[in-house]
């Protein structure tokens, strides 16, 4: 259960929760894809990288805190409730990954891939729990929360679209910002937070102040907004 402070009580142990949902997915995806093909068969038999990243969904919710999990299904489904195109879609989960694992180079749009994701996480709670039935998707579409967010991305904007560049990831900013726009403030602000840490943006204690009030905003648990966070 969850306990003071962003802390996670499970099987006699503590977790401190340092994200959740569709960014938390993100960053755990980047093992083991970087692997070589004779590695992967070697240490993960039994499948490709896409059956890698599903298995990590369905798994997820025996290995960590029902909080992770359950906004995995919720973030993926309010992304897909949304008008966003599949190149946008693509472009925020190579982002934040870092292209450690672009679902394109399956044959797979980015639409296609949050629905592979979704029907995981439903196969993994359903496991748990056989008579799970997922309520229907709460994106968080408040204009001031909006406009606080792409505050926020729009004072790195240069910064973190530079980077992404050079990661070979064009066009990122604009679809984050689309993401808080047509999909979801929440979702858009952590994939933003997920994609400052991949690409390790420096910032300012001061700009660090600031993502943290507005993560405090969303409620976020203590450690999601700066751990990892590139703060100097």
């Amino acid at each position: 259960m969850a306990g003071a402070d962003g802390e996670w009580v499970s099987a006699g142990r503590q977790e401190f929760i340092v994200d959740i949902g569709l960014s938390w997915l993100a960053m755990k995806s980047c093992h083991p894809v970087w692997l070589s093909a004779e590695d992967h068969d070697r240490f993960v038999p039994g499948g490709g990288p896409v059956e890698v990243q599903l298995r990590l969904v369905e798994d997820a919710v025996t290995a960590v805190g029902r909080t992770i999990v359950l906004q995995i299904g919720e973030d993926v489904r309010r992304l897909l409730a949304s008008d966003l195109p599949d190149e946008v879609l693509r472009a925020v989960w190579i982002g934040a990954t870092k292209r450690y694992f672009d679902p394109a180079e399956y044959d797979l749009t980015g639409g296609q891939w949050l629905r592979r994701v979704e029907g995981a996480w439903a196969t993994g709670m359903r496991r748990s729990d056989a008579a799970f039935v997922p309520a229907p998707p709460r994106p968080v579409t408040d204009a001031r929360l909006r406009s606080a967010v792409r505050e926020q991305i729009g004072a790195v904007a240069d910064v973190l679209g530079q980077a992404a560049v050079d990661g070979s990831v064009p066009g990122l900013v604009p679809a984050l910002e689309r993401v808080v726009d047509e999909a979801c403030a929440d979702v858009g602000f952590r994939m933003f937070l997920r994609c400052m840490k991949a690409y390790f943006v420096a910032i300012d204690e001061e700009r660090c102040d600031a993502f943290t009030a507005l993560g405090e905003r969303f409620g976020y648990p203590e450690f999601l907004v700066d751990d990892h966070l590139n703060v100097g």
